[in-house]
């Protein structure tokens, strides 16, 4: 299929992906902690005929510098920008701090009509990285709706890594301890996924070295299910924190981060979750494309 690439500048930097024969359904993609405008994985999913749009939501012009009180009005300013390029079915894609941005803005605008949280967290954790005011303490929420921050949870500074300090590190541990640290600001600080319209997938791996994304989708499940909501979960029990969806090869080593699994684990959940995926996007995909 032919992939048009549109690169936009406003009102974020930005990569539109348009098939020349496109299925009526858009898809915002967005990574996680890294920033970047993720062009690989938004080609990916033109090429099965969605309008894919990858945008960069923190560190470009006007945004902050890291993730820090992040207007969730920013992604649906994409959902919007999705809607005027004629998509009637909008998804948003999401991996780690991208899922958790991906299912809060399912849950405070009704016209997502599909979230891929992947290696996602149940809970709306604190800052990574400074504001719009270049300070990273106090810590402050992740995210805003509408001017004013979202109850988060904080991390505990006392945390220290097991491993040497010249090598890459799993910070998994830290998010554990903060947990128990402010064990009283979970309930507050949990997403809402219960009050999103849209129908949701997990795709979580059991070796995630990050944060324990699996025992975070199996946590937002449950609120889905307790409130008789649709959710759907593909897991693994080798995979880490970086699944690798057919296509995309292996990805790329850290010298900062151990993100958990091996490449092949991360390929396997990737491959297991791609037909759940584009089927939850735009239903009878996979159908369609069997044809």
């Amino acid at each position: 299929m032919i992939v048009v690439e549109h690169d936009l500048t406003a009102p974020w930097e930005a990569v539109l992906m348009e098939p020349t024969a496109g299925n009526g359904t858009g898809v915002v993609v967005l990574a996680g902690s890294s920033g970047r405008v993720d062009r690989q994985r938004a080609r990916l999913l033109a090429e099965q005929g969605f309008l894919a749009l990858a945008i960069r939501w923190f560190g470009g012009p006007g945004q902050p510098a890291g993730i820090c009180e992040v207007p969730l009005e920013t992604f649906i300013a994409a959902v919007d920008l999705l809607r005027s390029r004629g998509a009637e079915r909008v998804g948003i894609l999401g991996v780690s701090k991208g899922a958790e941005a991906a299912l809060l803005t399912a849950a405070y605008e009704p016209r997502v009509n599909a979230v891929v949280a992947v290696s996602p967290t149940s809970l709306v954790w604190c800052n990574v990285g400074p504001g719009l005011d270049g300070q990273q303490r106090p810590y402050r929420s992740s995210w805003t709706w509408r001017g004013k921050p979202l109850p988060f949870v904080p991390m505990d500074d006392s945390w220290q890594a097991a491993e040497q300090a010249d090598g890459p590190v799993a910070i998994r541990g830290c998010y554990e301890l903060s947990e128990r640290t402010y064990a009283r600001r979970l309930d507050a600080a949990a997403i809402p996924v219960e009050k999103a319209s849209a129908d949701i997938l997990l795709v979580a791996g059991g070796d995630d070295a990050m944060w324990p994304s699996l025992r975070y989708a199996e946590q937002l499940a449950a609120r889905r299910r307790a409130a008789d909501a649709p959710v759907h979960m593909v897991t693994r029990s080798d995979a880490g924190h970086r699944p690798r969806f057919p296509g995309e090869g292996p990805a790329a080593p850290s010298k900062t981060f151990v993100y958990g699994g091996t490449a092949r684990s991360d390929a396997l959940l990737g491959e297991a979750a791609w037909d759940p995926i584009l089927d939850l996007i735009h239903p009878g995909q996979t159908k369609a494309n069997s044809r």
